[in-house]
């Protein structure tokens, strides 16, 4: 099969496109299948593709205003371009929203199956940053994810708003997670002391500093006795979240076994934003045998059994996640557990099992094309 995966973003930057961008990619080529994949450009200095798992194609791009770890694509040709020259039988788009929706009408000239993954909340991102926009941003989710062939959605909530909005042929896929590497064992004395010399229980944030992500809900964490939050990650919002959240250890963007050494040396882990469509921190926890606390929003309520691998709080509720904090960091057998149990739940949601089943999708989507054609 030959794929061109179109994303709005790709290593190394770092977030949750990008990183289900680059597993997929990876686990085309391991399987035999011949993957281009077309990204908007880096910034100048932040590293090429030398590490990619197949071709990558650049089209220009500018840093969003406000927000310049995020960089948009400018119009190019570049798009239809990789995918006539590679003979693409299937185009998969990454979260499309810009460049994504380039690579749709591309693969409609062509004549080109699409499959769209649904990857980001754009109306809860509306109502954080302007205060309205959510049926306008619904209503560009709809025309864009209508053109595919195929949309599949991360979990059962996105699925759900997804069908609610009219989104037609729409289907679950979830995402992987690496528990070789986000294992129990990676848990590091030394960088503890480091962390919390006096003894204190850690409690960990890892993710995008940006306003949808809401990691302010932690000043309350931050006022308990015996607690010391770290919060992992970078963006816009760091410097108010300095502010914000008193004795709090901001470790800045870590990636690979750095960070799965962080994630294992956790106590708690907590995910604060409640626009996830899937929330991969929360599966890294898990795999790591750390407990959850997240909101009961979006993906985590697929990932996070209530009672037995974590605890889900109303999102929004500070005094709901500094006390779903205060009891796990009270109570190691119960950390224990919830732990034990966390990284049982996963051990079966490899890249490689959730791969399979996308490129099930794949030959799902080719057959019904080749149905319509001999029709």
């Amino acid at each position: 099969m030959r794929v061109v995966i179109v994303t709005e973003s790709f290593p190394p930057d770092v977030n949750g496109v990008a990183h289900c961008a680059l597993q997929t990619a990876r686990h085309l080529v391991d399987r035999g299948h011949a993957c281009v994949v077309v990204a908007p450009a880096t910034a100048p200095g932040s590293g090429g593709d030398a590490h990619a798992p197949c071709p990558v194609v650049r089209v220009p791009s500018l840093p969003l205003p406000g927000y310049p770890q995020v960089r948009v694509a400018l119009p190019s040709r570049r798009v239809a371009a990789a995918i006539a020259e590679h003979r693409a039988d299937l185009v998969h788009l990454a979260s499309p929203f810009v460049l994504g929706v380039r690579g749709m009408a591309a693969a409609a000239r062509l004549g080109v199956p699409a499959v769209a993954v649904y990857q980001t909340d754009l109306a809860g991102y509306a109502r954080t940053y302007m205060g309205a926009g959510e049926a306008a941003a619904w209503r560009r989710i709809r025309s864009v994810h209508a053109a595919a062939d195929l949309t599949l959605a991360p979990s059962s909530a996105a699925l759900h708003d997804l069908e609610a909005h009219g989104v037609p042929r729409a289907a679950l896929w979830p995402r992987g997670v690496d528990t070789v590497r986000f294992r129990p064992d990676r848990r590091d004395e030394a960088l503890r002391r480091q962390l919390a010399p006096g003894g204190e229980r850690i409690v960990g944030y890892v993710g995008r500093l940006a306003p949808e992500k809401q990691v302010e809900l932690l000043a309350g964490a931050c006022g308990l006795d015996g607690v010391r939050v770290v919060v992992v990650g970078d963006g816009p919002s760091r410097p108010g979240l300095e502010q914000a959240l008193p004795g709090a250890v901001f470790l800045g963007r870590r990636t690979g076994d750095d960070l799965a050494r962080v994630f294992a040396s956790l106590d708690v882990f907590v995910h604060t934003g409640p626009f996830e469509t899937f929330c991969q921190t929360v599966q890294e926890a898990m795999a790591s045998g750390v407990p959850v606390v997240a909101p009961a929003a979006g993906g985590p309520l697929d990932l996070v059994a209530h009672g037995r691998t974590g605890l889900l709080v109303p999102p929004r509720d500070s005094a709901a996640v500094r006390d779903a904090v205060g009891a796990l960091a009270a109570d190691p057998g119960l950390r224990a557990a919830y732990g034990a149990a966390g990284r049982a739940a996963v051990e079966g949601r490899t890249w490689a099992a959730v791969g399979d089943r996308l490129i099930g999708h794949y030959a799902d989507v080719l057959a019904a094309r080749k149905a319509v054609l001999a029709a």
